[in-house]
């Protein structure tokens, strides 16, 4: 594919939107990541930017989440929940969240994301373990679950150059 395609000519990436420095995380605030890979993927149109929760209108700031005992999988199976500190469920949410991610995968057809790592929505590998005590354990968020079934190669913000690999392997 030729350097000089832009935008709609270009394989897209989905991104977690508090990575590009949009302050929607529970706490009002953001993981803004920079780098050339960063910049590049933003100068050529590639990326479309959502945040689950916010997607699925949760506010902000909003109480944190975590899984109840699992991770994504066992919540999208109906195994877990999702739930806030104090104990309200937020499964629905989560889900819906999720499913928001999964269409803007669809309709630009996106192979590729690169989510918040941790996050009960966007982990890829590793997501709180339920108790709110700041214990990580192996695991990934709804929508990195529910990427991940549908065929969405997910990458955590600690995976940018994997990432890019990935994409421009795709794009060849």
């Amino acid at each position: 594919m030729s350097g000089a395609l832009k935008g709609a000519d270009l394989e897209k990436l989905l991104v977690s939107a508090c990575l590009l420095g949009k302050r929607v995380r529970y706490d009002g605030g953001s993981l803004a990541l920079t780098g050339q890979v960063i910049e590049r993927w933003l100068s050529d149109g590639r990326i479309v930017s959502v945040c689950p929760e916010v997607e699925a209108g949760m506010s902000i700031p909003r109480k944190p989440a975590e899984i109840v005992a699992g991770d994504g999988e066992q919540v999208l199976s109906g195994e877990t929940m999702v739930a806030e500190k104090g104990g309200v469920e937020v499964t629905d949410e989560f889900i819906a969240g999720a499913e928001v991610a999964l269409e803007l995968c669809q309709r630009f057809h996106i192979k590729v994301a690169v989510l918040a790592e941790f996050s009960p929505s966007c982990g890829s590998s590793a997501i709180y373990d339920g108790s709110f005590s700041g214990k990580k354990v192996p695991g990934m968020g709804v929508t990195a679950a529910l990427l991940r079934r549908h065929g969405v190669r997910v990458f955590s913000q600690y995976e940018v150059a994997d990432a890019d690999k990935a994409i421009r392997a795709i794009s060849e």
